[in-house]
């Protein structure tokens, strides 16, 4: 396997995109259509050390982590620092269309933007729950685009850096509109996923599982129902108020009360029995859904 190419800086992503000296050092929007492929760097897995969001709206052969994905027109998708690329097929300039926003976490480090980006989960999505756009909701999203890329060609002055992050996080709150009319869109299909996934927790917290292998994760349930861990998140937030976490806390705190007041056992052997490494995790757990810890609740109850 050829080992991971790591893009570190704009500079170097264009020196190796054959693109001219971008014109500001932390930010730069590809055009699609005059892109083509590099023969020397097809199959090779690369990353980069910033954030990209990409709408292309033709298949150009991209393979992401181990997925192979087509891009269908109007589609956009979101890529964090670290994660691999690959380019799998060859293209020739004006094949493609559609653009690739580049920004490095340096260019939003002392902004506002800089503790809400974790909060957008879609830059952790799998390809195959990439955004998809309606017309009208593209062309917002060009027009954005243009804007950032308005600021940057311009003189830089004391305004240019705080008018690009601005767009970038207009850019965000509209991709987060325009996801939560997606999983409206798709309710039917999230309905099913739903089930599922309540299937899945109750086996689980109703076997031997809990003991031997402790509290499982969401990734546990995002593998069975074939979805990434925020993606899934996400959709079970919106089709039930609750995310993954809490409906899993929710499971261990009624199983909780039901071992206190029908068992003799200690505290901490419950703790053990559902799954803690340590007994202090499971009181604290319990205290913040009840308002108890887990001894109170015995003596009340």
């Amino acid at each position: 396997m050829a080992n991971t190419l790591t893009i570190q800086t704009i500079t170097q992503l264009h020196e190796l995109m054959g693109y001219e000296k971008p014109k500001h050092p932390l930010v730069s929007v590809l055009d699609v259509s005059k892109m083509k492929s590099n023969k020397d760097f097809l199959n090779v897995p690369m990353t980069a050390d910033m954030y990209m969001i990409s709408l292309k709206d033709h298949d150009c052969g991209l393979q992401y982590g181990r997925t192979n994905y087509d891009f269908a027109e109007g589609v956009l998708a979101f890529f964090a620092p670290g994660q691999v690329v690959t380019q799998t097929e060859e293209f020739k300039e004006g094949e493609n269309s559609g653009w690739m926003l580049f920004f490095h976490p340096d260019l939003i480090r002392k902004s506002s933007l800089a503790p809400k980006i974790k909060h957008y989960s879609f830059f952790s999505y799998d390809v195959n729950e990439a955004l998809h756009l309606s017309d009208q909701e593209r062309k917002m999203l060009y027009d954005t685009v243009e804007k950032i890329i308005y600021e940057y060609n311009q003189n830089i002055d004391a305004h240019t850096q705080e008018l690009i992050i601005n767009s970038i996080e207009l850019l965000l709150n509209y991709s987060s509109r325009f996801y939560e009319r997606q999983f409206h869109t798709r309710a039917n299909a999230h309905k099913d996923v739903v089930t599922q996934f309540t299937t899945l927790l109750n086996d689980y917290m109703h076997s031997d599982l809990l003991a031997e292998k402790g509290i499982p994760s969401i990734g546990y349930f995002a593998d069975k129902v074939h979805l990434s861990g925020n993606y899934l998140s996400d959709l079970l937030k919106k089709e039930t108020g609750k995310n993954a976490k809490d409906q899993i806390n929710e499971h261990l705190v009624e199983l909780a009360k039901n071992e206190l007041l029908n068992s003799s056992q200690t505290v901490s052997e419950i703790a053990y029995k559902l799954g803690f490494n340590y007994p202090h995790y499971f009181t604290r757990m319990f205290k913040l859904h009840t308002g108890q810890t887990p001894n109170d609740y015995r003596t009340i109850n």
